[in-house]
């Protein structure tokens, strides 16, 4: 039992159906469904009558709902303690698949230290798939995930688009392949590789672009730091989004350096997730709004 699944209960009962419900919640209608009767199962109940005209509270349900909100009143009155306690003091837990580490990540925890100094962020290097079961399960507070056109959000979870990219080629300072405006699939299929590791997106693309057939020779790695460093002493070559790249240490100091893949018009976005619920902590609503703000900022900047 979750306590936004009696959140989802209570407002049913408020906006009388489970339409104006998701929509006051923000939530797909399906998503709100499945979350209640998960609940039925739990409970052996049945909280909603579900009719072609919509659903409803059941009796069942109207029965239940004064031990529920006295539930919900309990969780208000322990946030309210807790908030009075320490308004300051969190653990923020991040899960992060490493894209745009430096240009994004790394600036809004800097910016939001500044404004909460007492309030400890835990970013955590994990696959996608981990990323949104933690979130989900609610181990996790935000998550940073990139996704290819087409790619669903978990029903349970909400995305905010933080910057847009394009896969490109990163290339160790010096290499042959930079003389060239770009650089195609059979020019990165003829080097060493480092490829990413199943379960991160970009072993997914490039094994779609590679047709199945990459490098023979290869590396593999969990996530972007490490590629960029195993490309950066010359150990391959590796692919990755550009918003990746851009402004990252090994970059600034001239160690990588990209290029655009020939004839690839894929685009890469980094999404910023999080649980559905109807209100998260503000310290978790603080840090949101400065990942936001910041990919706003480069969004700016790439553009002029």
């Amino acid at each position: 039992m979750r306590i936004e699944q009696l959140e989802y209960i209570s407002a049913v009962t408020q906006h009388g159906s489970l339409r104006r419900a998701s929509e006051k919640l923000h939530l797909s209608q399906p998503a709100l469904s499945e979350a209640v009767t998960k609940l039925e199962r739990e409970l052996r109940v049945t909280l909603l009558d579900r009719r072609r005209s919509g659903a409803r509270i059941s009796r069942e349900g109207r029965e239940l709902m004064p031990y529920m909100v006295e539930v919900l009143a309990a969780v208000d009155r322990l946030r309210v303690a807790a908030g009075g306690q320490r308004t300051d003091t969190r653990l923020i837990r991040l899960g992060t698949v490493h894209a745009a580490t430096s240009t994004l990540l790394v600036p809004a925890v800097r910016a939001f230290q500044e404004a909460h100094p007492a309030t400890t962020v835990e970013v955590l290097t994990m696959q996608q798939a981990q990323i949104d079961e933690g979130l989900t399960e609610g181990s996790l507070d935000l998550g940073l995930v990139n996704v290819l056109d087409g790619d669903d959000t978990p029903p349970d979870l909400v995305g905010t688009d933080l910057v847009v990219g394009r896969p490109v080629a990163v290339l160790p300072a010096g290499h042959a392949l930079l003389a060239q405006s770009h650089v195609s699939i059979d020019d990165l299929r003829s080097e060493r590789f480092v490829m990413m590791r199943a379960g991160y997106l970009m072993h997914r693309y490039v094994h779609r672009v590679f047709g199945g057939a990459p490098s023979q020779v290869c590396h593999s790695t969990d996530g972007a730091e490490m590629g960029k460093a195993l490309v950066a002493e010359g150990l391959g070559v590796t692919v990755l989004p550009d918003y990746s790249v851009h402004g990252d240490p090994l970059t600034r100091a001239g160690m990588i350096e990209t290029r655009p893949i020939a004839g690839d018009r894929t685009i890469v976005t980094l999404v910023l997730r999080q649980r559905k619920t109807l209100q998260a902590p503000l310290p978790v609503r603080d840090l949101h709004a400065t990942l936001v703000t910041l990919g706003n900022e480069y969004k700016a900047k790439r553009a002029s």
